[in-house]
């Protein structure tokens, strides 16, 4: 599971930085905008796919996160699945985790200071202008991050970012970039309880209040 993720402008974008003026964009909610990487360029999309095939924008499903068991089956991921991947980088993503009677939000970010999510995109020319649109793949999550959630983004490592970009050589759906594995070493820690409005944008929320947790 996927439903909240900052993009701060120090991300670590490799040969794309200077495509667009990234600005950074804290506590990022389904049907914001976000940066996307797709066919060598960084674009603002809409986090909530829109297939190119619908006949109006709705949030009626739930399009913002899209289960990697399902790419092949489901009419809205299965063409992008094969030829429309791209990527969603972060400097974090954040999950809640029941705490007594309350839940208790905390930031997932990792050492090398840059998560690649990976996503699928379309196009919707449906109204005055097309609405490019995203969503993010997400897969089992492994044993040590059960105890926050049993779903994670698909986050690829170093040498899976070329493949998953490589748009003229369709993947399976039970590729093992899809594994449900930390691919890197995790920091987690707990986030001020304000981030549960996604209304509230403050850099300063997305400060650890806590110990911080190493997942590994």
């Amino acid at each position: 599971m996927c439903g909240r993720l900052n993009q701060t402008s120090d991300l670590s974008w490799r040969d794309y930085i200077a495509t667009i003026r990234i600005e950074s964009r804290f506590n990022v909610a389904p049907t914001e905008e976000l940066y996307l990487l797709r066919e060598q360029r960084i674009e603002l999309a809409r986090w909530w796919l829109t297939p190119g095939w619908a006949k109006e924008v709705s949030n009626k499903y739930n399009m913002f996160n899209a289960r990697a068991e399902k790419l092949g089956q489901s009419p809205a991921f299965r063409g992008p699945f094969q030829n429309q991947r791209g990527i969603v980088p972060m400097s974090s993503f954040i999950e809640w985790r029941k705490s007594g009677d309350s839940k208790q939000p905390w930031s997932i970010a990792c050492e090398s200071g840059t998560l690649y999510a990976a996503a699928l995109w379309d196009v919707w020319n449906g109204g005055e202008t097309p609405l490019l649109s995203c969503t993010i793949v997400t897969t089992e999550a492994p044993a040590a991050f059960q105890p926050w959630h049993n779903r994670m983004p698909v986050l690829l490592a170093e040498n899976e970012i070329e493949r998953w970009m490589d748009n003229s050589a369709p993947l399976a759906a039970d590729d093992p970039i899809f594994r449900p594995e930390l691919k890197y070493t995790w920091l987690v820690a707990p986030l001020d309880k304000a981030v549960g409005n996604a209304r509230n944008k403050a850099p300063e929320l997305m400060q650890p209040i806590g110990e911080v947790v190493v997942l590994e």
